[in-house]
């Protein structure tokens, strides 16, 4: 019995989605519940499930189409089993980009005696566990991603790992190339280029800097740290003494919690805060909902399951929806100082930064101490220097004192 997978319904503000990559090809067996396809939307991606056991009996869109809300887009045969390639693959020949076919060790011995010798880096990905930019590269020069020698995260191969090996310029191989490429931009990437743009043209947007001394923070993670671990199943981070100091100082100075409407201005009772997270696809902002009533534990928890739904691609509309304050966190690459982007409607953006030991001077005495600058991107159409300032005095004087903090003081 045929069985058609549709496009899942979408949410109201998504009109329609993006063939990101597809796990299957035609002829492929299935299992219920295993992941067909990636689909991409101007926010996440969506995995869409295969509903049956069976065979994949034909792929309606190729990656790169668009399809919208219950579209048909593949057919799955019920309970059929997949037919054995009785081919085996020719060891001169590399696989196209986007095979799964595993070569037999003979032939692939020879293969990789048949490869100039000053090139035999260790296969580390198949183009199936490619971004989209480098397999599109691997499909339109021929490579197989298996005989290039990855220099990104944990040995992945990039983009450029692939532009290299095409110029012949990988593991000593000279080459006097200069290749480029023209990749189209993910939805989510233009999803972010736009927010951004309607930021700069929308926002009469200003930041101001403070800086913290962590360094009674740091004593009280030493020295609780692991009794809240046991205690909570979870670690005591940085984010959530800013995240609790950031709800704190924004029930106390509510302008920076609120958003424009038109020639309205829109004040939340309430502590929302969008806790930007990096992923491979670009930068996400899942909400932390009513932070004003959260424990430090219950906020480590949120942030931790966010962390994991992000690297994981299973983010969904509704984390992302809502937020009326963004925290962001350079520090986490090393960056000292920067001027966050605020996030619309939003009219605020804390940013986090590098920790560095630094001479202060403290009771008439030069000492050492864990500094952090900090920052404040706002929307000054509404948000006075004044009020900005206040707030990040208001930040800093609760991460200097944390038992002032804890006491919501």
């Amino acid at each position: 019995m045929a069985t058609e997978i549709k496009v899942p319904v979408l949410p109201e503000s998504v009109s329609d989605a993006t063939i990101a990559t597809w796990h299957k090809k035609a002829g492929d067996a299935v299992k219920r519940d295993e992941n067909l396809v990636d689909l991409e939307t101007d926010k996440v991606v969506l995995e869409v499930p295969s509903t049956v056991d069976g065979v994949l009996k034909e792929i309606k869109f190729q990656e790169g189409a668009t399809v919208t809300s219950q579209q048909v887009i593949a057919v799955i045969e019920e309970g059929a089993a997949a037919a054995a390639s009785t081919e085996a693959p020719k060891a001169e020949k590399a696989p196209a980009a986007g095979a799964q076919e595993v070569q037999p060790k003979a032939e692939a011995a020879k293969a990789q005696a048949a490869a100039p010798s000053t090139t035999q880096p260790a296969p580390v990905a198949s183009s199936g566990e490619l971004p989209p930019g480098a397999k599109f590269t691997a499909a339109k020069e021929g490579i197989d991603p298996a005989q290039v020698e990855g220099t990104g995260r944990r040995g992945a191969v990039t983009k450029e790992d692939l532009i290299n090996y095409a110029s012949g310029k990988t593991a000593g191989v000279g080459g006097g190339a200069r290749p480029e490429e023209r990749v189209p931009m993910t939805r989510i990437r233009a999803r972010i280029a736009e927010r951004l743009m309607q930021s700069k043209n929308s926002i009469a947007m200003l930041t101001s800097f403070n800086e913290v001394n962590l360094g009674k923070v740091m004593a009280m993670r030493k020295e609780l740290g692991e009794s809240f671990e046991k205690a909570n199943g979870i670690k005591l981070g940085f984010m959530s003494f800013f995240a609790k100091a950031a709800a704190n100082a924004l029930q106390r100075h509510p302008v920076v919690n609120a958003s424009v409407d038109g020639n309205d201005i829109i004040y939340h009772g309430y502590a929302d805060i969008s806790i930007a997270v990096s992923t491979d696809k670009g930068l996400v902002t899942p909400v932390v909902r009513n932070v004003e009533r959260l424990s430090f534990a219950e906020i480590e928890q949120q942030i931790a399951e966010y962390a994991k739904k992000a690297r994981d691609g299973k983010l969904s509309l509704d984390d992302l929806q809502g937020g009326t304050f963004t925290i962001t966190n350079g520090g986490t690459f090393g960056s000292l100082m920067s001027t966050p982007i605020v996030n619309p409607p939003q009219s605020a953006i804390l940013g986090m930064h590098a920790i560095k030991e630094r001479a202060i001077v403290e009771n008439g005495a030069v000492v050492a101490a864990p500094m952090m600058y900090i920052a404040l991107s706002y929307d000054h159409r509404i948000i006075d220097g004044k009020d900005a300032v206040l707030f990040l005095v208001d930040i800093k004087n609760q991460l200097e004192n944390p038992s002032r903090m804890l006491l919501g003081m």
